[in-house]
């Protein structure tokens, strides 16, 4: 696969990453939000390790479903789509998402990407116009082979897809993309790149399909005009899909090598190393994307990786057992960085998971208020009382300081090792190991004993867990950058000293510095039945 240029102008090694861009038949709910939230996370920790990041996220607008939701709604499609992408916009100012870029499949400049890429298939010779004959669920866009139907019991006759989606026949003059001719240079890619698509078990699912053989896939409609139209034939749209993946390349200014202010930025940052998908789109990018990309001579990204569902306690989200989620209602009740701490803490990433209120309550109160909040503000307290509230100067250090900061030191490691294929949970599990630690040592030194025995071993061990604090707080930014943040202020850590260059070995807390008062970060989650 090829390589990347390093970006000229910050001589930063490139990182692109993307989410799948939403849906605009409704508006956004839980699981929009842990998928924008993970990729958010991965993203953050890019940037903090001095990563030159573009971050894409966005609203897929076009397509059948769109225009039946907009019909539903009385709305013209183009007064839908503003509305529902505006609701998708504020959902990632709700969540603190730090895209770099919001792409609309309704703008200019992707009508543009759109169809230059068909224009290279066509040109590559991998368009042919013929008739579609078969079933196609407009729930998921997708076509599906009578064999992988299932017969619809409530309706007599009808069809139900692999997701459950009504499929119905439909005839019309189609343009066929000639996938059949990938088969084995995807099962190729696949064999040479076994990290293409992760995790594992989606990798599987995909070489399965492909193995069987692909057959040509239908690219355009006839039968509704809401979408991008067919380069010199308008009576035709562009099949959703090849129109929505296009996004990807759309945002880098494709067919052209930039976009304003950033001319080379398509030479710099793809292929994308990150493609973030739900686990049910997985064939579209991990099939017919990369076929489009080789017949379009574009190189493919680097990886898809399919992340699982959340169930609501336990059952799947569904408008008709109203259990669907509201990012905002979340946040409201729970706040929002212990709400991004459980989605990644609580599920390993790839995996179906569930959240419960009895879960989500246990890890605030546990993980955060106790273990992580306490120990920092213990340790700032003591500092204030006992320290005239100045960050103590460290007398000679004993083998249980130098464990301590040692494995503080190697933390940064080991959550990049998790990083590198999106182990979110291993990268918290791996913290939260050291923050015991960190509770374990003060409660074995214990400093408030120290204070009448021994002051200055007393400052030793504050600033050995002060230093410890300072790293936990950088490494915490990605998952929850609001409350790192208000941790870093109160060990007066500035805004230069707060991405991973200052996780070096040599780098240490600076002594001497006048500390705030210390506040609690993480507060207890209390219901108000309890409270009241």
């Amino acid at each position: 696969m090829p390589g990347k240029t390093p970006n000229k102008t910050s001589g930063k090694t490139p990182y692109y990453i993307t989410t799948a861009i939403s849906y605009v038949n409704g508006p956004p709910h839980l699981g929009h939000a842990y998928e924008a939230i993970s990729t958010d996370v991965m993203a953050r920790f890019k940037h903090l390790d001095g990563y030159d990041v573009i971050f894409l996220t966005g609203t897929d607008e076009h397509g059948q479903k769109v225009e039946k939701s907009a019909i539903a709604a009385g709305k013209d499609p183009r007064a839908f789509c503003d509305e529902i992408a505006g609701l998708f916009r504020d959902m990632c100012t709700l969540l603190n998402i730090s895209n770099d870029d919001f792409i609309r499949t309704t703008e200019p400049r992707h009508y543009a990407a759109s169809q230059a890429i068909w224009l290279r298939l066509a040109d590559a010779g991998d368009i042919y116009l013929g008739n579609y004959a078969g079933w196609y669920s407009v729930r998921d866009e997708a076509y599906f082979h009578e064999d992988e139907l299932s017969d619809d019991p409530a309706n007599p006759g009808g069809k139900l897809a692999p997701s459950g989606a009504p499929a119905e026949w439909v005839e019309e003059p189609s343009y066929f993309f000639k996938l059949s001719e990938y088969t084995q240079p995807l099962l190729d890619h696949y064999q040479a790149h076994p990290d293409f698509i992760m995790p594992a078990t989606r990798k599987n699912e995909v070489v399965s399909f492909v193995s069987q053989g692909l057959r040509d896939l239908s690219l355009s409609r006839t039968t509704f005009k809401w979408g991008v139209p067919v380069p010199g034939d308008p009576g035709h749209i562009m099949y959703v899909w090849l129109d929505a993946l296009t996004n990807y390349i759309t945002a880098l200014g494709f067919p052209e090598k930039g976009i304003e202010g950033r001319e080379d930025v398509f030479e710099t940052h793809w292929p994308a190393d990150l493609h973030v998908i739900g686990k049910d789109i997985v064939r579209f990018h991990a099939v017919y994307w990369p076929a489009f990309l080789m017949s379009a001579g574009v190189a493919l990204p680097k990886r898809v990786f399919g992340h699982g569902f959340l169930n609501i306690e336990g059952e799947k989200m569904s408008k008709s057992l109203g259990n669907v989620l509201s990012p905002a209602a979340m946040v409201e009740e729970f706040g929002l960085d212990p709400m991004r701490y459980f989605l990644l803490r609580e599920v390993p990433y790839g995996q179906d998971g569930s959240f419960s209120r009895e879960a989500i309550i246990q890890r605030i109160n546990a993980d955060l208020a106790n273990d992580f909040g306490n120990l920092a503000q213990r340790v700032l307290s003591m500092i204030n009382k006992n320290c005239g509230g100045i960050v103590p100067e460290p007398g000679a250090l004993q083998p249980e300081d130098e464990t301590l900061l040692g494995d503080a030191t190697n933390l940064l490691a080991e959550m990049r090792e998790a990083f590198e294929v999106q182990a979110f949970h291993t990268a918290l599990e791996k913290m939260w190991t050291q923050v015991r630690a960190a509770n374990a040592y003060i409660d074995h030194q214990a400093p408030w004993t120290l204070r009448k025995e021994n002051p200055e071993r007393m400052q030793t061990v504050l600033y050995v867990l002060g230093e410890a604090i300072r790293r936990l707080g950088i490494l915490a930014g990605p998952f929850m950058p609001d409350s790192a943040a208000k941790m870093l202020d109160q060990l007066a850590v500035g805004e230069a000293a707060r991405d991973f260059s200052s996780l070096g070995a040599d780098a240490r807390w600076q002594a001497g510095i006048e500390l705030p008062k210390p506040e609690g970060v993480f507060p207890r989650h209390v219901e108000e039945e309890a409270a009241e």
